[in-house]
């Protein structure tokens, strides 16, 4: 590459996007969602999986709980209280998944509903 390229390059406008922290949000839902989906498909075959899933879930989940439950928290107070509720209800029916107790659904069920709501609100001005 020669010096007149290095410039072209270097000066160039870079093509990503902005990243919020909505954006970021989503971005983890989706992942973490796309996990639980896969080992919903693959059942009890694919137990290690399907733990690792839900060890992911619970991960994402408990910093949620930890960032709402933060009195410096921008979020409306009922919106925090929601969200610390979800938390613990992931956590309580994650525990039931792994048991063999419950279906995983409604926890990709949640995650979607999350995700839609961060996509709804990125284009509210």
């Amino acid at each position: 590459m020669n010096a007149l390229n290095l410039a072209q390059t270097a000066y160039a406008t870079t093509q990503s996007p902005i990243r919020t922290p909505r954006s970021i949000e989503y971005e983890a839902f989706a992942r973490i969602t796309h996990l639980l989906k896969e080992a919903a498909d693959k059942g009890w075959m694919g137990f290690a999986h399907l733990a690792d899933a839900i060890h992911r879930n619970r991960r994402l989940w408990t910093m949620l709980a930890r960032d709402v439950a933060h009195a410096g928290n921008g979020l409306p107070g009922e919106l925090r209280a929601r969200i610390f509720y979800l938390a613990e209800f992931t956590n309580h029916h994650s525990t039931l998944v792994l048991n063999g107790e419950a279906e995983i659904d409604p926890l990709i069920e949640i995650n979607t509903a999350i995700m839609r709501g961060l996509r709804s609100q990125a284009g509210a001005p």
